[in-house]
């Protein structure tokens, strides 16, 4: 039984993988003997989060601003540069605006869905073949992206392009594990609910309170949750599962 959750010896792209989600992502996988490649817009801050990581596995720093698709396709031939083959891949890297919907900005529209749907979508297809070369129909490549409860519900934030973004993203999940199941590619989406991120600290600060209260679970989302999670979707424990949207939220979608 233990073996089904083994992913040791494998080799993993994180994006967006100095801090929040992406960085608990990172470590559950470097803990647990993975190869892990951490990307984020900041290099200083990536390479230092890459050092301290190191300490206990093996952990690569590889910035890249996904804003600008030139990056994307950088961040890919890096990739391919260095790894005859890519076992998992984590599209985490994205980001959120919030205004008034008379107030909302076109440069919010457009920022927000470069970057969380965009960019995920043509990272993904430019390491595709890479995935193809680690995938076996015992062990299938993996594809995670993270999606978030609000492209599941009605937030109560007016974070028009943030929610809209998510929705394509669980459903682009879904189109590419259709098309990537036949070449034992898994494509599967995580979406969270509240956890301590720089996304959601402005958030937590005005109604953190309110926020456990209101969770089913009675607290929010810790970085076990989400690695945990992560580790089941990589392992072979979740070979027979594509095109999942697993909401990680405490109950707040399903049980409220």
């Amino acid at each position: 039984m233990t073996n089904l959750f083994d992913v040791s010896g494998k080799t993993a792209l994180v994006t967006g993988g100095s801090r929040g989600i992406g960085l608990m992502i990172a470590r559950g996988f470097v803990e647990n003997g993975v190869k892990t490649y951490i990307s984020s817009r900041k290099a200083q801050v990536c390479d230092a989060v890459a050092d301290e990581l190191s300490e206990i596995g093996t952990c690569i720093s590889l910035p890249a601003d996904l804003s600008d698709m030139s990056d994307v396709e950088r961040l890919a031939n890096e990739i391919k540069e260095r790894e005859d083959k890519l076992d998992i891949l984590v599209n985490n890297a994205g980001a959120t605006w919030g205004s008034t919907l008379d107030e909302f900005p076109e440069s919010g529209w457009d920022k927000i869905m470069t970057i969380n749907v965009k960019s995920l979508f043509f990272l993904t297809q430019a390491l595709a073949d890479h995935l193809r070369k680690a995938a076996s129909a015992e062990d299938p490549a993996r594809v995670i992206n993270i999606g978030s409860i609000d492209g599941l519900h009605v937030s109560a934030l007016e974070t028009y392009s943030y929610a809209a973004s998510k929705s394509g993203v669980h459903h682009l999940t879904r189109m590419l594990a259709r098309n990537l199941a036949k070449d034992n590619v898994n494509v599967n989406a995580i979406a969270p609910g509240p956890f301590e991120s720089k996304m959601m600290a402005q958030t937590l600060k005005d109604a953190g309170d309110h926020i456990r209260a209101s969770n089913p679970r009675g607290r929010i989302g810790e970085p076990d949750d989400v690695a945990g999670t992560s580790i089941f979707l990589c392992s072979r424990a979740s070979a027979y599962i594509t095109g999942a949207v697993i909401p990680l939220d405490g109950g707040i979608v399903n049980c409220n």
